[in-house]
């Protein structure tokens, strides 16, 4: 894609911006549930450029709304959340959930005027333990929910990850729809004569520049990256975006890889990214090798700054551009860590957020293995124009849609077409409970 504009247009998601007009006819998954108590602490909310607070009320109802009281425009996160409202310190003006003013006790009762004030306050949701906000102009008509089916799960048949990065959200995103790079970053020390049969990392660490497929889909866009493993045998891995910012990666058996990941943008430079995946017994990349040892650099968790009331306080990582991302030079030396970094989501931080919070596309050169970065960022871009001119935001009135995706790996017979292949195996997928059926052979069909 072009740099300038194009670049502009995609990585802006403040109000009125194509991109950030587009987002907002989606629901939005914010925070997790268990972050509001009842009667608890309000809580600084930033999303798409906007600073929002959220609390829960006397009745468990959540509220998201600008910040600024509509009075004077003092902060409501100083405020009190009481009986069903939030009250302004200031002067005491009170707002219930809908942002509709529900107390003036600093205004005569002869001159009360509050049926006249609103905050600007957003439609918001608690399902399966994530709060979900819409910010579209629909406020009393919102869109059904999404139905990417990782979300569908209940709360106990997850593990919910979150982690916030310093740069736009597609430049975080991109990693996620990225194959060839895992044969490096993350697994370039590999020996591939230490991984036993069946390992997940097999076939990475033996070819470590896949050929691909790419393609758009209704829900946006997949790869099918493939590599010949045996005679007449092909490894696929598959993986996609969907609208507007979700991705699913092909870290997975096919067949039971229920997950997906939201690239929730907080602002033009920065991004909450928020993982659902199923529990299983599934084997993942840090299964143990031939030597009985774990893949070196696969450390379960990165180590997180305390939790702060700043609006960019949530979920950060310690390691980062002022610590160099905590890369220990001695371990890449030895080719004991490729990177020199102990934790695969942090080696993805480090590189996405050393490119700068907007990376300027005029200086790359993308090549084969980027097929799926180039096709995501136009296949965004054009959905957002699209919008914009006047057509409707994909997926928002048939949410089913993104049930037809679907990422991992598998391995089938080299005559079988990849797109064939990939409704083949989407039959015998394992489906979340409250999933819809989605006919297999249309599911990759504009």
């Amino acid at each position: 894609m072009k740099a300038g504009k194009d670049s502009e247009e995609l990585t802006r998601v403040g109000p009125g911006t194509v991109m950030g007009n587009f987002m907002r006819q989606y629901w939005i998954p914010a925070a997790k549930s268990s972050e509001l108590g009842v009667d608890g602490t309000p809580m600084r909310l930033l999303l798409l450029g906007e600073k929002l607070v959220a609390f829960r009320d006397s009745s468990g109802r959540v509220g998201v709304m600008d910040h600024q009281c509509p009075h004077r425009c003092a902060s409501l996160v100083l405020g009190r959340n009481e009986e069903d409202g939030i009250r302004c310190i200031y002067h005491g003006w009170k707002f219930d959930v809908d942002g509709n003013c529900v107390d003036m006790p600093s205004v005569p009762p002869s001159q009360d005027f509050k049926e006249k004030v609103k905050a600007r306050a957003y439609k918001a949701v608690d399902r399966n333990g994530i709060l979900w906000v819409y910010m579209g102009e629909h406020q009393d008509a919102p869109p059904p929910m999404p139905m990417v089916e990782a979300t569908l799960l209940e709360e106990h048949e997850v593990d919910l990850f979150f982690m916030q990065r310093a740069c736009n959200w597609m430049q975080a995103l991109e990693g996620d729809i990225d194959t060839s790079h895992f044969g490096f970053l993350h697994v370039g020390h590999l020996d591939p004569d230490n991984v036993p049969e069946g390992h997940p990392l097999q076939h990475t660490a033996s070819e470590r520049a896949p050929e691909y497929h790419v393609q758009d889909t209704p829900w946006g866009t997949t790869y099918g990256a493939y590599r010949t493993v045996r005679p007449e045998t092909i490894y696929w891995r598959f993986a996609n975006y969907m609208f507007p910012f979700w991705t699913q990666t092909p870290q997975g058996e096919f067949p039971r890889n229920i997950q997906a990941r939201a690239w929730v943008p907080l602002d033009d430079e920065h991004v909450m990214m928020i993982f659902w995946r199923q529990r299983s017994s599934m084997p993942g990349s840090g299964a143990p090798l031939k030597d009985g040892k774990p893949l070196a650099g696969s450390k379960p968790q990165p180590d997180f700054l305390p939790v702060s009331t700043e609006w960019l306080g949530r979920y950060r990582i310690k390691a980062n551009e002022s610590n160099d991302w905590l890369i220990d030079r001695e371990a890449q030396r030895t080719g004991r860590i490729y990177s020199g970094i102990d934790h695969i989501g942090s080696q993805d931080q480090a590189v996405t957020e050393s490119m700068g919070p907007i990376t300027d596309h005029s200086k790359e050169h993308l090549g084969p293995g980027d097929l799926m970065i180039a096709r995501t960022r136009r296949r965004a871009l054009q959905a957002a124009r699209a919008f914009r001119d006047g057509a409707p935001a994909p997926g928002i009135a048939t949410p089913e849609v993104m049930m037809a995706a679907r990422s991992g790996y598998f391995e089938m017979h080299q005559s079988v077409d990849w797109q064939k292949a990939y409704a083949d195996m989407m039959r015998t997928a394992q489906r979340a409970p409250k999933a819809p059926k989605v006919p297999a052979e249309s599911a990759m069909a504009k």
